[in-house]
């Protein structure tokens, strides 16, 4: 089954991250964090990845292409291009990954449209390429199969931003609780999809907003929770905290 990974957005909130790479190519322990999600998914066999690029796309062309040199030692002679010899094995053998350039200003449902080619007439998976968690993908494959919907998304309840605080009339708090897990769930992306999705979606479209919302309203939509750890990049002081959580062997999306 393929996954498709959205990593062609411009990144305007991380500007002093993403003046040189996009988003997706930021680096967790010295490796882009698109490749922790595709490793997240390979714990569970799959391995099969379209990489819907954009925002500067040649980088992430770059990294698949020279892959062995970016992830092995090797040793080459200078001049002779087939002298190159690789030390070791990189962890990855096997993963079978299109990167197609979708546009540096595609909305999420037109870059979607756009890779059909290489999604073809099956079901398949699909998330934001920075967004991480450890997701139980059987169960989230189970749960879709089970619901028989053309679509399921991943939820969960995120903590929030800020502490909150009660207090009496007389204006004396009552109690406090630091960023509290809210009661909403919200979506994390982690989709699977039938190949009928692309008849809800047009160039422009915003795979939020009308896709995902009529399918809402005709109950064609299901819902896999998702309890444990997510975090997504959208911040330098989240990028600087998903790196300690990796230098400090703490990290929770680490399965594999």
């Amino acid at each position: 089954m393929k996954v498709v990974i959205f990593a062609g957005g411009l990144g305007t909130r991380m500007r002093e991250e993403t003046e040189f790479r996009p988003k997706p190519m930021i680096e967790i322990g010295g490796r882009p964090v698109l490749w922790h999600i595709m490793k997240v998914y390979a714990k569970f066999g799959f391995n099969e990845f379209v990489v819907c690029a954009g925002y500067k796309s040649h980088v992430i062309k770059g990294f698949f292409q020279d892959y062995a040199s970016h992830s092995q030692d090797f040793t080459t002679t200078l001049g002779d291009s087939d002298s190159t010899v690789f030390h070791g094995e990189n962890g990855e053998q096997g993963w079978k990954v299109t990167v197609a350039d979708t546009g540096p200003t595609t909305q999420t449902g037109g870059r979607l449209l756009k890779v059909q080619q290489y999604i073809g007439d099956e079901t398949f998976m699909c998330t934001y390429g920075d967004g991480i968690a450890p997701v139980n993908l059987p169960e989230l494959l189970d749960t879709h199969e089970r619901s028989k919907k053309l679509a399921t998304m991943t939820v969960t309840r995120q903590h929030s931003r800020f502490g909150v605080v009660q207090m009496d009339s007389e204006g004396i708090v009552s109690s406090f609780r630091e960023k509290p897990l809210v009661k909403d769930l919200i979506s994390i992306g982690f989709f699977v999809f039938e190949p009928g999705i692309f008849q809800l979606l047009g160039e422009d479209s915003v795979l939020e907003n009308e896709p995902l919302q009529n399918l809402a309203h005709s109950k064609d939509l299901a819902a896999y929770r998702h309890d444990g750890f997510w975090q997504p990049m959208d911040t330098y002081r989240e990028f600087i905290d998903l790196n300690a959580l990796w230098e400090a062997d703490k990290a929770p999306w680490k399965i594999w």
